[in-house]
């Protein structure tokens, strides 16, 4: 998952050297998330994630990735064939993620919400990579950065070829469109969804824009650590504790409820963005835990999403609902990703993320409405 913001990571550095501004450069993200829409539609409507075997779909999809990234950070020279090659990657990645949750799903009925917790949480810290490549060495080699990740997640590629199914993993299904009509409209996996695409319309703004937002954060800081190292590093921080907040949050859902968890998680991530102007210019002694916190709740429910789908839908299409959730899901990031830069140049970077605290307010509800629905006693052993 060190792909997905290998680009993004660097982008200020791509920026100057393709002459694009801000907002342009945010296309370097867009344009994977839309990859990923495009890859997970179409792998949805040909139920692929459920007539490939998982560990051979994703084993696949990584190399496919990092060969794209590899291209990207050897002899690509101009915008139009990056954002191409960043398109790829996202459809790459659709083979990656949700193959992956059924992959872990398969192993475990008890402690569900514990285990895709765990896979969410290397997800979290994959995708956090780049920004630690760039800290370590990476500030002004943009090219490092993104052979760095593509190194990664070919080793993850093929470390992933010695996973075997597990006990609870369904067989191949056969090839039936009708399978995605149901899914979209049985009522609680669609609150499942809600809620998800709630967290979504945070998440991956916030992902996307906390480097920038750290770097002038801590430029209008007059602390002497207040560096371009430290913001890339904070930047890593804020993001790979996620990792540990799915952890915590998979064994807190586990034992509580996933509709507990995820709307305790939302409140606040979603409050972190309303408040995030507050600790502008601040000290990184202020900076640094405020935006840690935000980065341990805005992702510990992601994984609760997923385990509630895998307990609600039809177990012979798991692989697809997975795959349904997250393709609209990051289709709303599109837009998120895009409107921040808007409103940054409208009220500036302290309150950019203001808006986003939409998205985990109505993933709050939808999640509070799953509770009182018949069929929340599938979720977490009946606690909901």
């Amino acid at each position: 998952m060190s792909l997905w913001f290998s680009a993004s990571a660097v982008a200020p550095q791509l920026a100057v050297e393709w002459g694009l501004t801000l907002s342009q450069a945010a296309w370097l993200t867009t344009a994977v998330q839309l990859g990923f829409v495009v890859g997970a539609l179409a792998s949805a409507a040909l139920t692929l994630s459920d007539i490939v075997p998982p560990r051979y779909l994703l084993a696949g999809s990584s190399l496919v990735g990092a060969a794209a990234t590899v291209v990207l950070g050897t002899v690509v020279e101009t915008p139009a064939v990056a954002l191409s090659l960043r398109f790829l990657t996202g459809v790459a990645l659709a083979g990656v993620y949700p193959p992956g949750m059924k992959l872990v799903a398969g192993w475990f009925r008890e402690g569900r919400g514990l285990a895709i917790g765990a896979l969410i949480g290397a997800l979290t810290v994959g995708s956090a990579l780049p920004h630690l490549l760039r800290a370590v060495g990476g500030i002004d080699r943009p090219r490092l950065v993104l052979l760095g990740a593509a190194t990664l997640a070919t080793v993850g590629g093929l470390l992933v070829l010695r996973v075997r199914p597990g006990p609870y993993q369904s067989p191949a299904a056969p090839f039936d469109p009708a399978a995605v009509r149901r899914i979209l409209r049985d009522p609680p996996t669609l609150l499942a969804n809600t809620g998800y695409f709630g967290h979504m319309w945070e998440l991956y703004a916030v992902w996307t824009w906390l480097p920038v937002f750290l770097t002038l954060a801590f430029d209008a800081s007059s602390h002497p650590q207040a560096t371009p190292e430290a913001a890339a590093l904070t930047a890593f921080g804020a993001i790979a504790i996620g990792g540990v907040g799915a952890l915590v949050a998979g064994r807190a859902a586990d034992i509580w409820g996933r509709t507990t968890v995820t709307a305790l998680s939302m409140v606040g991530s979603g409050l972190a963005s309303l408040l995030a102007g507050l600790v502008f210019g601040a000290s990184p002694l202020v900076v640094v835990p405020f935006v840690l916190g935000w980065g341990f709740a805005i992702v510990a429910d992601s994984a609760q999403f997923s385990a509630a789908v895998s307990e609600l839908a039809d177990p012979s299409y798991l692989g697809t609902a997975l795959t349904l959730q997250t393709a609209f899901g990051f289709l709303l990031t599109v837009v998120s990703i895009q409107l921040t830069p808007v409103v940054a140049t409208l009220v500036g970077w302290q309150w950019a993320f203001a808006p986003l605290a939409v998205g985990p307010a109505i993933g709050t509800f939808a999640m509070l409405r799953l509770r009182g629905h018949p069929d929340a006693t599938k979720l977490a052993g009946g606690r909901g």
